[in-house]
């Protein structure tokens, strides 16, 4: 998807900056969280913008992830290169912005937001995102749209209710009568705004990252991942594996980051799930960060070793490769379906050493005290470093939230390290920038376990020794995660 391209208009005829930010933030939250009816496909034309109120209505009602929902209806409707192109972008750039977006609604209908029809609401939403920031979308096309998407799924008042709203939308942006707060006044309500976050986030990395490293990373956020590749060295190597991508018409790199990981800028005419089905057990599509675990974990052939939280299995699978595929690595998590990706993953590259089990990673076995050479321990977190490649999470996190997770990934590192022999490792990780789940949570648990050590390992680009790895998007320029290496005395 492209970077939104256009900003609307400031003014200062507004209501109260913190008061309108709020609400539209609540407002957002309250309608993802809301589950609906759905939109039967059949009422929809078979268009770019049909297709996107679609997979709205799924990710914005019904909880779905953006990028699952998109590739979903890839897969089972045809739309020409074009609409694709433009179905993608009017997904990922709605659910981004959806906090502004409804910020700007709200100046603009006479009613809470909440009362209207939830399908109404997505296509008002749709349309907005069109005419705030889609420069090349004439306005009147945008609007007429939109009219004839309501009747599809609605009635007549509701076709002129969207109308009316939009053409009030548009004439008040052309009047510059579309203002975001003072940043004087409300800097957490401006930012928020501008870059798509809600308040409360802006308002807490403020403290820790500063103004202009806060900024950064908002920005960083908004922009266009690149697609990932690890190659799996059991079948290939990534020269030979570059060599074929680029075969096929895509421009990729060697990662900087990763001696297994590749960088593709353009796909080509070829997608992601033609590539897989051309080179099935080349590759892995991971986080460039996500890449750096395994190795650190230093796992060698004929070790056992635990990964406590491993679905999809995209780290325990990169385990496997460095182990040549010799011994063993058991791999855990806690629903029974997740276990299935997992396998179907392993087989895919391969693989034959893993061993699904399910298990609840804060509950101890006996059976595995001082069992495994090696434990991983990436653990759930609150996943505040990789926003940039999840849509909607910025908008299903709550303050609330975070409070949860650090009494948890405590419980599961306190499990895992009686898991491991005398002299074994234990790699912790998370992909999220808080240190509340990271450093500090390090910090406790070796207060508490005297036998246990931080283990210095060299910094991926510097090669510097350092006793933990906090990458941080604003700063590395890729999505944020934590990586410390443990040793049992």
């Amino acid at each position: 998807m492209q970077q939104l391209n256009k900003q609307a208009k400031p003014t200062n005829k507004q209501r109260s900056p913190k008061q309108g930010n709020k609400q539209a933030s609540k407002q957002s939250l309250k309608s993802i969280s809301k589950s609906s009816s759905k939109l039967p496909s059949s009422k929809l034309p078979p268009t770019a913008r049909g297709a996107a109120l679609a997979v709205l209505g799924q990710v914005l009602d019904e909880g779905a992830y953006t990028n699952l929902a998109i590739n979903k209806y890839l897969r089972t409707h045809e739309l020409e290169s074009m609409e694709r192109r433009l179905f993608t972008e009017l997904v990922y750039g709605t659910v981004k912005a959806l906090g502004t977006i409804d910020w700007y609604l709200a100046q603009c209908v006479s009613r809470p937001l909440e009362q209207l029809d939830k399908n109404v609401l997505n296509i008002l939403r749709l349309s907005a995102y069109q005419l705030l920031y889609l420069e090349r979308i004439p306005a009147a096309a945008a609007c007429n749209e939109a009219v004839k998407l309501t009747r599809c799924v609605s009635h007549e008042g509701s076709a002129k209710l969207v109308n009316g709203v939009l053409r009030g939308l548009l004439r008040k942006e052309q009047a510059g009568e579309l203002a975001l707060p003072n940043p004087e006044q409300d800097d957490a309500g401006y930012l928020a705004l501008k870059y798509y976050h809600p308040r409360w986030l802006v308002k807490r990395w403020l403290g820790p990252w500063g103004r202009a490293g806060t900024e950064t990373l908002l920005a960083f956020n908004n922009t266009s991942a690149p697609v990932c590749l690890r190659t799996n060295t059991l079948v290939t190597t990534r020269e030979r594996l570059l060599a074929e991508l680029a075969a096929a018409g895509a421009e990729a790199a060697p990662s900087r980051w990763c001696g297994d990981g590749i960088i593709v800028s353009r796909l080509g005419e070829v997608g992601l799930g033609e590539l897989l089905a051309k080179l099935p057990d080349s590759f892995y599509v991971q986080d460039e960060s996500s890449m750096l675990v395994a190795g650190l974990l230093a796992p060698r052939p004929g070790m056992e070793v635990l990964d406590m939280c491993s679905a999809p299995g995209g780290k325990t699978t990169h385990v496997a490769q460095l182990m040549q595929n010799a011994g063993s690595i058991t791999a855990c998590d806690v629903h029974e379906h997740k276990l299935q990706l997992i396998v179907a993953n392993a087989l895919r590259l391969g693989i034959s050493i893993i061993k699904p089990t399910l298990n609840d990673g804060t509950a101890l076995r006996a059976e595995w005290l001082a069992k495994f050479d090696r434990v991983l321990v990436d653990a759930p977190c609150s996943g505040l470093g990789v926003l940039r490649r999840r849509a909607e999470a910025r908008w299903r996190k709550q303050r609330k939230d975070l409070k949860l997770f650090p009494p948890l990934q405590l419980a599961i590192l306190n499990n895992a390290a009686q898991y491991v022999k005398d002299g074994g490792r234990l790699v912790y990780s998370t992909c999220t920038i808080e240190q509340s789940e990271n450093h500090y949570l390090i910090e406790e648990f070796l207060a508490k376990n005297s036998a246990w050590h931080r283990v210095p390992f060299a910094h991926p680009l510097t090669r510097e020794q350092v006793d933990e790895l906090q990458i941080l998007p604003q700063v590395d320029g890729i999505d944020g995660f934590y990586i410390c290496v443990l040793e049992k005395r």
